[in-house]
């Protein structure tokens, strides 16, 4: 009943005055017939700026006084800020301008109240949603709304961020990040560990939440809203944080996106690859594909190997130090420690 389904339901209410002057704004102008003749953004940094050929307001009524042809407002402000696209949306109607705004911003399903007020005001209200019922059509099933719902945060921690990952699932990665922390604790370092599966729930991790719950777009917030708590409240010198199943791993797609989005999420300094060798019911494309796939998508360097051996006792942790020309351990025979050199000496931090 609200939903956009073509770009003709938006060209029949030019023009629009558009809030919000980042991507949404700019792709919503964009949008083949549609006709814009003003923006506006509370950022105090971007008013009175120049944005797509338009001097940017800081509120309605001076978008209308610089141009009072608008016939509707479109919002496209993104999650978080779905107080401002209330307060835009109730003006505007009042205004009697129609009003378009975006899922990410302000959900009409959720704000029926809207919709009452622009019936009375005569004007249109509608949403570009997420068009979850073609999802639907395709798979035979959808959620029941948009799923996406963390803020978008940017933050740069003062401690070093480690990521853990391999080349598939089950190769070690709770392994190993459990104990080089239980390592790091054991020589008085003040470290956090971040697990990203329900089932991390063995010390020393701090938290644990299941990243594959959330959608893909919410992962890098929780994780880097993860390290950010730590970093503020713990001050830990460095942050391990366990990856879920592989970049390349073969046979199972489907977890592979969710491993990129909590590598992106993490933006690590340095990481550690696990790896199963003749892994008994998974497909790792192997370690030499991994590191390419982790070093193309982070500017972030792989500095140690962390190998589950459990399936082939007949090779050595030698065969892939001279292979990768990476420090290699097997955790559960002693190599905690001497992961943990290898990072401090990567960061010219080992006082041994």
């Amino acid at each position: 009943m609200y939903s956009i389904t073509s770009v003709k339901e938006i060209q029949d209410l030019n023009p629009f005055i558009v809030v919000g002057c980042g991507g949404g704004g700019e792709k919503f102008s964009n949008l083949e017939g549609v006709e814009t003749v003003g923006f506006i953004d509370d950022d105090v940094n971007k008013q009175g700026k120049s944005f797509m050929g338009f001097t940017v307001a800081d509120s309605l009524e001076t978008a209308l006084k610089q141009d009072g042809s608008a016939n509707s407002v479109a919002i496209m402000l993104p999650i978080g800020a779905e107080g401002s696209a209330l307060k835009y949306a109730v003006q505007a109607i009042d205004k009697g301008k129609n009003v378009i705004c975006s899922f990410r911003s302000l959900s009409i399903k959720d704000n029926l109240a809207l919709s009452k007020f622009a019936s009375r005001k005569n004007v249109i209200i509608k949403e570009i949603n997420s068009r979850l019922d073609v999802v639907e059509k395709i798979m035979g099933v959808a959620p029941e709304k948009c799923t996406e719902v963390l803020p978008k945060i940017s933050y740069t921690p003062k401690a070093k961020v480690i990521f853990i990952g391999g080349t598939s699932q089950e190769c070690g990665k709770r392994t190993t990040t459990r104990l080089l922390g239980e390592e790091a604790r054991k020589r008085g370092m003040k470290i956090s560990i971040i697990s990203t599966d329900e089932m991390g729930l063995e010390p020393p991790t701090d938290f644990n939440f299941r990243a594959g719950s959330l959608s893909v777009m919410d992962v890098p917030s929780a994780v880097l809203g993860s390290i950010k708590y730590c970093d503020e409240t713990e001050e830990p010198e460095f942050i391990f944080v366990e990856g879920q199943s592989s970049l390349t791993e073969d046979g199972n797609p489907h977890p592979r996106g969710l491993s990129a989005s909590i590598l992106v999420g993490a933006h690590p300094d340095a990481v550690i690859v696990g790896h199963r060798p003749n892994h008994p019911y998974r497909e790792p494309r192997g370690i030499e594909n991994e590191i390419r796939a982790i070093e193309a998508i982070e500017p972030t360097k792989v500095i140690a190997l962390s190998l589950n051996l459990f399936n082939a006792s007949d090779l050595k942790l030698d065969d892939f130090e001279n292979k990768y020309n990476l420090p290699a351990v097997d955790m559960r025979n002693g190599g905690a420690s001497k992961l943990l050199d290898v990072i401090l000496d990567y960061f010219g931090e080992n006082k041994k």
